[in-house]
């Protein structure tokens, strides 16, 4: 199946609320990554959402391109003829995009998108995510609404963030950001609500103690009530079909318990990032302190050719990924629950 379409897109995000499920969205950088969140969706039996930072899209450009945007089309026309093989949907998603790199990054896909469109194709990414949490929310959402009127016209989903994601992430780092800063409060999100709502439909990442990077479980204090909280504020003032789709950042040693509670308030994509990349390295790692000898050339020795060809580690570190990502599809309940060939 090609990449979701933006109708089947919706229904995935309405099947998973109905359903008290999310996807795990992850983030990709190359053709392993690629292709092990591929077979990972496609034996789990579950769809999925494949991203692109711009960290992510810069690294896929090559070094001495160093280009976000051209780096990020580059991997999604590869995940869009990739997943033609596989019978589950995914869509493609970009991650955090600053207010400082919105001209170069965010405006050049929805121009991709645009081209796209014109020629009778859909759009290349079936989301974005612009993240404002670093200017005041009124500002926020100034940008926030001009973007969204910009990717409802593509029929494009936009995901937000009012409060911060702590830790440090592709180069941003708000590890130094005071407690109360990490969590949004319930006037926050109807603020949000009555900002976005009457545009088109948006994804909202409301954030509750969420820290980017890995840590121990317990080192991390969640409160997944603010999300119950905040989803009451709305449904409350606005009624129960204002419930909001809501995106899990930052959930590396996240307790079975915490994660399935989020489920509960209305959380349906959970990002994917820490996690993998260390299932894709560990593999790597382990091949070569195994095979020491035929990876380097060791006092004058030739080492060994296939010990250190990049497929024989690589198909290994796709391998990695894949088993973790299908632990996340477990963790998350969407495995078994594609909709593929039904919308």
């Amino acid at each position: 199946m090609p990449v979701a379409t933006p109708a089947q897109y919706r229904a995935m995000l309405d099947a998973a609320q109905k359903g008290g499920y999310a996807y795990p969205a992850i983030n990709v950088t190359s053709l392993p990554t690629i292709n092990g969140a591929l077979r990972a969706f496609a034996e789990a039996k579950s769809d999925g959402i494949i991203q692109v930072s711009t960290g992510g899209g810069e690294f896929a450009s090559g070094t001495s391109v160093k280009d976000a945007a051209f780096g990020a089309i580059v991997l999604a026309e590869a995940v869009h003829r990739l997943a033609e093989k596989y019978d589950v949907l995914i869509a493609l998603h970009t991650d955090h995009c600053h207010p400082a790199k919105v001209e170069g990054f965010l405006k050049p896909l929805l121009q991709a998108s645009r081209e796209r469109i014109a020629a009778g194709k859909g759009p290349l990414f079936q989301s974005h995510m612009f993240d404002g949490s670093v200017v005041p929310l009124d500002e926020n959402l100034k940008i926030s609404k001009e973007l969204l009127k910009e990717c409802a016209e593509l029929d494009i989903i936009l995901e937000v963030e009012a409060g911060c994601v702590g830790g440090e992430e592709d180069g941003h780092d708000t590890s130094g950001l005071p407690h109360d800063k990490l969590y949004t409060t319930p006037e926050d999100m109807v603020e949000v609500y009555e900002a976005l709502n009457p545009i088109g439909r948006f994804l909202f990442a409301a954030t509750f103690g969420n820290v980017h990077g890995s840590y121990k479980p317990g080192a991390v204090k969640l409160k997944p009530s603010i999300l119950r909280d905040g989803q009451k504020a709305v449904t409350d003032k606005y009624g129960a079909e204002a419930e909001m789709d809501l995106v899990f950042h930052g959930g590396s040693g996240t307790s079975e318990s915490d994660l399935r509670e989020t489920l509960d308030y209305g959380v349906v994509k959970m990002n994917i990032d820490t996690d993998t990349q260390y299932a894709f390295t560990r593999p790597i790692v382990t091949h070569v302190c195994q095979n020491i000898e035929g990876v380097l050339k060791i006092d004058q020795e030739v080492g060994d050719k296939k010990a250190y060809d990049p497929r024989s580690y690589l198909k290994k570190a796709e391998l990695g990924l894949c088993e973790r990502m299908k632990e996340a599809c477990d963790d998350l309940l969407s495995s078994g629950k594609t909709i593929f060939g039904t919308v």
